[in-house]
Formats: structure tokens, C-alpha cells, sequence
């Protein structure tokens, strides 16, 4: 079906086309020179360090355990209510996910003390998700990290361009990793970004990206060398030029993006706040998240699957940010995980619904979709 308000849109213009096209007439599509530009304009926005262009956020998620030689036997803590991304990239490490809970209905992140009362001998990386575009509580989180000797990986596909503390999103843990994906904040279709302050692990992932070879075919075009050695097991992952050229645009007005999904989301909590039957996280957050999603929680008396129903009926698109991962059947056979070991995450997947939110909305369409969740859990209630 069309909707007459899907969950998220892409807005892209002229300046994107030009670039695409400019790629397309050099003839040289594989990651090269758009590529390198997108990635050091990427790591200034960021605040400095290394960017690494990838295929997709999975492939960051994977290529920074592996760099920081995460292996069998080791276990790394992260939440359970994420993209199933975050977990099997764990498991492709070839390490244990063990899950730690939300810090509340009001707070949808990981909470830091969950985190520390699962450690064992073997953890060895926390991974943090900032949920919708909001940071976690960094400063207790590195905290905990520090006294145990732990690396912390940030899933920043929610997060381009959120500020915690005055760092951006993605350079406050030891490497950060995004998702350019078409329901992103910066859209590329597919691809992803490793970022990172340590220049060893930035050139161990370069290699890694590509086969474990210390140059790309971009590099031997240019006539830098004309053969290669493999040092270590690589993969596939490269982005394209392609990718690059749409990412780099995007980069321009992802600030901007940011901005008009602020007042959106403005909106939204004047037109829903005081709404029996629904609360809404993060909506006394201070800081400056990127607005990924909006999420609002549903009493437990009130059935999700007829308030979406009922919106499909008016055009709106929802969906549900996440099924918990630790409940998934390939976690339970593998791990023994079982429902009531994550009550947190467990109650806040069971009523969670996600509203659209993307720039290309208007403050009218917000005012008109408040209003039909209204006329829709009134129906239901």
C-alpha cells in the first residue's frame, strides 16, 4: 500500500544528483577518491581521529570487535533492545552477547549498573546503543569500563550528529559505529562508518575491509604499487563511490536534518503528552540527540496491534523499536536466554510504538497524526 505517512523518507535534492553523476562519468565506482573525501569530512565533523568507510552498519559493528581482536570464548555486554545487527555482529566475532537491561520506560538505553552486575572474567567490550538518537550515560558507562579494563564499542546508527557532553556521538567509547541505511539520519541506501581516535586500529580495519590487503585497487591505479600481501583474515566490506558521493552531501545538511526532526518531535510531545493511556521516553532528556525515532509507550490495557491497525487505516505508518533480541529463537536454543531475565526491555518491547519522524515532514502532518493516535487509542481504550 502507499502510505499517507511512512515511518521515515529520504530527503534528497540536486547537489546529491550532481555528485552521483560526477562519480558516474569518472568511471570509477569502487571505493576511491570520494570515498577517502567522505571519510576525513566525516572524522572533522566528528572532532578528528580516523573514519573508515564501509558496505553496511553490520559490517562496523563486526570489523570493530575483530580489530580489537574480540574471539571465541570472550563476552561482550550490550543491550537486548536493539537491531538484531547489534548482536550478531557478536556473534560473527565468534564471543558471547550477554544482555543488559534498559535504565527505565523513561530512559530506553542501557543502564551502566545492569552492565556492571553481568561482568565475569571473560567480558572483554561493552557495546552501547544510543536508542533514537539518544546518547547513553556515557560518563558512567566509560567509568565502568575503565576500572575493568574493558573496550567500549558505540552503535551510533541512531546517533549522527547527537552531542554528549560536548563530543559528538561515536568518538566517546574506543570506536564508534554507524549505519547509513535508507531510514537513517544520513542516508546513503547501504553503507556504514567505523570511527576511531586510535590510528592502529584505524589502519588494521582499513586492511580488514578489504581482504586483510594493505592497499586498495584504487591504490594500484594510481600507481602506488603493483602487487599485495595478506597479513591477517579480511573481509569484503568496502563501500562504493557511489555510497560516498551520497554520504558526503548528506553530511552537509545532516545538521540542519537534525533540526527540523527537533521540531517535529516538539510537536509531537505538545500533541501527546498529556494523552491518557500514553507515556513517551526521553521526553524530559537534556542534551541534543539526533531524533531518530519517536517512541511512545502504550498502557498495558491497550492493544498495540489495533492501534496499528487502526493508523494503517489513516495512512500512518508504525513499527515497533525492538522485538528484544534475547528472546529471539536462535538466542534462546544457543545461549538458554528465557523471557523475565530482562523485565526492563521486556515491558518496553510489549508497548513501544513508533511514530514516523523524518525531515521531510511538516509541522501539519505531525499536529494531524497526534491527533488520529488520539482518536485511535480513545477507540481501543
Amino acid at each position: 500500500m502507499k502510505w499517507r505517512y511512512p515511518l521515515s523518507d529520504i530527503d534528497l535534492g540536486k547537489e546529491e544528483e550532481k555528485e552521483v553523476l560526477k562519480v558516474l562519468r569518472s568511471r570509477w565506482l569502487s571505493t576511491g577518491p570520494m570515498t577517502e573525501r567522505f571519510e576525513k569530512a566525516f572524522s572533522e565533523y566528528l572532532g578528528g581521529g580516523y573514519a573508515i568507510g564501509v558496505s553496511n552498519g553490520t559490517a562496523a559493528l563486526h570489523l570493530a570487535l575483530a580489530s580489537l581482536y574480540i574471539k571465541e570464548g570472550d563476552e561482550v555486554i550490550l543491550p537486548s533492545l536493539t537491531f538484531i545487527a547489534t548482536a550478531n555482529a557478536v556473534l560473527y566475532a565468534g564471543a558471547k552477547p550477554v544482555f543488559a537491561d534498559i535504565v527505565s520506560t523513561e530512559d530506553l538505553t542501557v543502564s551502566p549498573e545492569e552492565i556492571e552486575k553481568r561482568m565475569t572474567k571473560k567480558t572483554k567490550a561493552i557495546m552501547v546503543m544510543h536508542y533514537g538518537g539518544y546518547p547513553c550515560d556515557m560518563k558512567s558507562i566509560m567509568g565502568v569500563a575503565q576500572r575493568h579494563s574493558l573496550y567500549v564499542i558505540e552503535d551510533a546508527a541512531h546517533a549522527p550528529g547527537a552531542e554528549y557532553r560536548g563530543k559528538r556521538c561515536g568518538f566517546i567509547g574506543d570506536m564508534g559505529c554507524f549505519s547509513f541505511f535508507s531510514n537513517k539520519n544520513l542516508v546513503t541506501g547501504e553503507g556504514g562508518m567505523v570511527t576511531t581516535q586510535n590510528r592502529a586500529w584505524a589502519e588494521r580495519i582499513q586492511r580488514m575491509r578489504s581482504h586483510g590487503m594493505g592497499a586498495l585497487s584504487w591504490d594500484k591505479y594510481r600507481g602506488h604499487l603493483s602487487s599485495y600481501d595478506i597479513g591477517e583474515l579480511g573481509y569484503n566490506y568496502r563501500t562504493t563511490e557511489i555510497q560516498s558521493a551520497l554520504g558526503w552531501v548528506q553530511l552537509k545538511n545532516l545538521d540542519r536534518n537534525n533540526r527540523k526532526r527537533k521540531k517535529l518531535v516538539e510537536v509531537y510531545l505538545k500533541g501527546l503528552q498529556e494523552v491518557e493511556g500514553i507515556s513517551i521516553p526521553f521526553s524530559k532528556f537534556k542534551g541534543n540527540p539526533s531524533y531518530h525515532l519517536f517512541p511512545i509507550l502504550l498502557a498495558p490495557s491497550i492493544d498495540r496491534n489495533k492501534v496499528m491497525e487502526r493508523l494503517k487505516g489513516f495512512g500512518i505508518q508504525t513499527s515497533i523499536h525492538y522485538p528484544p533480541v534475547h528472546l529471539f529463537s536462535l538466542y534462546q536454543k544457543r545461549f538458554g536466554f528465557k523471557m523475565g531475565m530482562l523485565p526492563k526491555t521486556e515491558e518496553v518491547s510489549r508497548r513501544e510504538l513508533t511514530l514516523p519522524l523524518h525531515p521531510r515532514m511538516k509541522v501539519e502532518d505531525v499536529r494531524w497524526i497526534a491527533k488520529k493516535v488520539k482518536e485511535a487509542i480513545k477507540e481501543i481504550s
